[in-house]
Order: structure tokens, then C-alpha cells, then sequence
């Protein structure tokens, strides 16, 4: 076993920021930096996974991480149309409400009018409330704007929250924000709270045998800077 001098430096940076750090603490921590381990807890499930893309991959396998699916999207909302039977006219704008598109068209152009930026007419100070109304078929016909037609989208659906997103990179950035939870290598092998994803486990227990951490005492042995640290665990 070798250790790179990158390593060594940050196992020392630790052992002098960390109170307290027995032997199996400083290998658990030179495994993860040397195999570059980032454990992640998937919240939903209580799993721990050996890294953030095994996790992702897993999800992605099983179907999991997000669905395509399809949506319609419609262009704005018809003032007048077809089936119109009265409408209430801006005398400034031209701003129409139709009996059948708003479900108060009386009141909203009497706001509207109160409102609107090019009534400039006043009566004692306020603005006048003063609009056209009209049941004239060939008159509302004028006011009938064609509508565009629908879209259809293909969005993407998370797996995990059912909320919908533009891409995967929107719903990767989502899910890890809101469903997972980073851990050391050594909070990992000291809780029972969750469960450890068995291919992670297996290699935590491949580690974890007491040739490999013969060997990472003796090649830390070879660095003087440890010698304090070694005395202590051997006692």
C-alpha cells in the first residue's frame, strides 16, 4: 500500500482538525479520499449509496428517476368568441369583456374603466365610467381574435416528488436538493439508522479487513509527521 503525498497531507490536515481520532476513524477516512467516496442517503428509501451517480444510476435503471411525458399548452384565453351574446367595450382601448369568457363581465369593465391608463375623461375629479355594450351579432363578430392552436411538449415527471420539469438536468437538480443527505465513510459504518445499498456494503467490508489496515499503518509509519499519532493507537 502507497500513499500519494496529495493524501497523506490532507490525512494529517485531519488528524490535527479532528479530537479524538482513533485508528479505524483515520483508515475510514484515508479509504474515502483514496477511492474519492461520497455517500449519499437516499432519504426516501433510508439507503445509503456509495455515491450520488450510483444512486442516480439505480434510479434511472429502475425507472424511478423521472418519466417523459407529454403536455398541451394553450395560447391565451379568447375574450369574445362563437358563443358570445353580449359584450361590455372600452371606449379608450377597445378592451372587451363577453357575457360568456368572464363570469362577472359587468363588473370588470366598470374596474377596467376605473383603471385604465387612457381614461383621461373626469367627472368631479374621478375618472368617468363610461363604456359601450353590445348584442349585435356582426358587431361581436369583429371582437372574435382566432385563437393559436395547441402545442403539445414533452416534459419530464420526477419519479420521487411527481412534479413536472423542463429537462432531466432541472429534476437531477431538484432531487438533490430534496432527497438526499451526504455522509462520511465513517458515519456510515457507525450508525443503524439505514440501511447500507449491498454493493456499497460489500465494499465497505472488502476494506475493512485487518490485512488492509496492517498495511495502512505501515505505510503511514514511513512518514515522520504520524509518529505521534501511531504511538498513540498502538498503546
Amino acid at each position: 500500500m502507497q500513499i500519494s503525498e496529495k493524501i497523506q497531507k490532507e490525512t494529517l490536515k485531519f488528524l490535527k482538525s479532528t479530537r479524538k481520532t482513533d485508528l479505524i476513524l483515520t483508515y475510514l477516512f484515508y479509504v474515502e479520499k483514496k477511492f474519492a467516496l461520497k455517500p449519499v442517503l437516499f432519504i426516501r428509501n433510508k439507503t445509503i449509496y456509495q455515491s450520488l451517480d450510483n444512486l442516480l444510476e439505480t434510479l434511472e435503471k429502475e425507472g424511478k428517476l423521472f418519466r417523459e411525458t407529454e403536455i398541451k399548452i394553450q395560447f391565451g384565453k379568447q375574450n369574445v368568441n362563437a358563443h358570445t351574446k353580449k359584450i361590455y367595450i372600452c371606449p379608450f382601448t377597445g378592451k372587451v369583456f363577453g357575457d360568456n369568457t368572464h363570469p362577472n363581465p359587468q363588473d370588470a369593465i366598470y374596474d377596467w374603466i376605473s383603471k385604465c391608463p387612457e381614461n383621461k375623461e373626469r367627472i368631479g375629479g374621478l375618472r368617468v365610467k363610461r363604456f359601450y355594450v353590445s348584442e349585435d351579432p356582426e358587431i361581436i363578430k369583429k371582437y372574435i381574435k382566432p385563437r393559436k392552436a395547441s402545442v403539445s411538449k414533452l416534459v419530464y415527471s420526477s419519479g420521487i416528488t411527481g412534479k413536472l420539469f423542463n429537462s432531466k438536468k432541472a429534476i437531477i437538480e431538484d432531487f438533490k436538493k430534496t432527497s438526499i443527505k451526504y455522509f462520511t465513510l465513517f458515519e456510515v459504518q457507525n450508525q443503524n439508522k439505514y440501511e447500507i445499498e449491498q454493493k456499497f456494503l460489500d465494499f465497505i467490508q472488502e476494506q475493512l479487513t485487518e490485512d488492509k489496515i496492517k498495511a495502512f499503518v505501515e505505510a503511514i509509519s514511513k512518514f515522520q509527521e504520524f509518529e505521534k499519532y501511531l504511538e498513540k493507537w498502538l498503546k
